[in-house]
């Protein structure tokens, strides 16, 4: 990712918003094993509901694609999706969270109402600026916590500190690079987007799954 790129600057001015996410209680207690397993079990649950919101932008995205290098792009990151998905099945499966039972929680709605809404009636671009977020902030937390991450939860940080996690977090934002214009409205759709990764996090640490 260029220093001059657009996806760095926005990702350099929302920077408070990267720190409040790896200063959060929830993504201090994964580093140091803190974390009550059922406040993990129910942010594994809440999760798996909003990846599948964000797997269907992924799709919204693939089908507004204007040329062949945007489809095939946004098909990788599909599929990238999907295996984060197998991930939470193994967790729930291990831990006996039915997930088809998973009711979404207000943070994870207003997310993923946020994403879909994007992509169903934004520009590619505009789509791109909702979902980098997402993507480069878990690369970063994962980035941040390598090797230093608990036993318990060193499958989830080694998850997002993976090379290949990276990789798809750049193809996001090299997408958001060419389709996307420096617009306010860009600015707040990645703003935005920030934002409700904060609140996720808080609604994790604060509502423990419901079985």
């Amino acid at each position: 990712m260029s220093i001059d790129g657009l996806a760095a600057r926005l990702w350099a001015g929302n920077a408070d918003l990267a720190a409040a996410a790896l200063a959060h209680p929830f993504v201090a207690g994964l580093a140091d094993g803190s974390l009550p397993r059922e406040r993990f079990a129910g942010y594994v649950a809440q999760d798996a509901f909003f990846l599948e919101a964000f797997a269907r932008a992924y799709a919204l995205g693939v089908a507004h694609s204007r040329d062949r290098a945007t489809l095939d792009a946004f098909a990788e990151l599909l599929a990238g999706v999907r295996e984060e998905l197998r991930l939470h099945d193994g967790y729930a499966t291990r831990w006996g969270v039915d997930l088809s039972t998973v009711e979404p929680a207000p943070a994870t709605q207003a997310y993923t109402e946020f994403l879909l809404a994007t992509a169903a009636l934004g520009d590619v671009g505009e789509t791109c600026a909702a979902m980098t977020p997402c993507m480069r902030l878990y690369a970063h937390l994962g980035r941040s916590l390598a090797g230093r991450a608990s036993a318990d939860y060193a499958e989830w940080v080694d998850t997002y500190a993976d090379p290949g996690f990276e990789e798809l977090a750049v193809t996001l934002e090299a997408l958001l690079d060419r389709l996307a214009a420096d617009t306010p409205s860009v600015a707040r759709a990645y703003r935005r987007a920030m934002e409700l990764e904060v609140a996720f996090f808080d609604a994790a640490w604060e509502r423990p799954v419901v079985r």
